[in-house]
């Protein structure tokens, strides 16, 4: 089947695993793994756009990363302030929409402001939807929304028989998200780490061996290749 063929999935996530394995690799500090990881996601944010899928969700930083050692966390946290800083640019000059999931309460203050300003000056773009998940957890995600739907209810402005699956979903981090049609995880672990555990009911998962790093537009293609192997068979798919 040529690539021309395929039936691209609507929203991929990934699981970018392996940074820190692949500096160890080439001895090198492991904050010089995540620096390379976050340059594949900008290439990876354009992979998608050109390959035709609309949806583009990574799991940046989980809420259990910040039992890192303190320097690695501290040195992500200058990685990811630099980053929300070119990500602004680089949104409009690829047209991308983008949004952060996740609790970003703990984020120190410029963090959160800048967070706030590329969602706003990218809102009303038209191409890729790039979420990047930023103290995320997905428990942590769904205790959340049940206190929200608790005060909804205390309040009145919703009862226990209003409670549903699509109702539920409103609450969550990722409401105006579709559900990811395929998971993919790096590094060659096979496990969700917390990751859109309500949201993956359905999808497909691919796991590959390779480091994030080197994760690049051959290995997206065999993904898709693989979600095109599959058969489809929940809902309409």
């Amino acid at each position: 089947m040529e690539p021309s063929e395929y039936k691209i999935p609507g929203h991929v996530a990934i699981i970018l695993d392996g940074n820190g394995r692949w500096a160890k690799k080439k001895h090198l500090p492991r904050n010089a793994g995540h620096v390379k990881g976050s340059k594949t996601v900008e290439k990876m944010c354009e992979e998608c756009d050109k390959a035709g899928i609309k949806y583009f969700t990574v799991y940046a930083f989980s809420t259990e990363n910040w039992g890192r050692p303190q320097k690695e966390v501290n040195a992500l946290m200058d990685l990811l302030r630099s980053y929300l800083k070119d990500c602004v640019k680089r949104s409009m000059k690829n047209n991308m929409i983008v949004s952060v999931i996740g609790d970003i309460s703990p984020l120190s203050e410029d963090l959160k402001e800048s967070i706030r300003e590329v969602q706003e000056v990218s809102k009303n773009n038209t191409g890729l939807h790039f979420q990047v998940a930023l103290n995320y957890g997905s428990r942590d995600e769904m205790i959340r929304s049940m206190k929200k739907m608790a005060i909804e209810i205390a309040e009145g402005r919703m009862t226990i028989d209003e409670i549903s699956e699509n109702r539920f979903s409103e609450f969550l981090d990722t409401k105006n998200l579709p559900e990811p049609d395929l998971l993919i995880r790096t590094s060659g672990e096979q496990r969700l780490s917390n990751f859109l555990l309500w949201q993956l009911a359905y999808t497909e998962f691919y796991f590959t061996d390779v480091l994030w790093p080197d994760f690049d537009k051959k290995e997206l293609w065999k993904a898709i290749e693989y979600y095109n192997s599959r058969e489809r068979r929940y809902g309409k798919v």
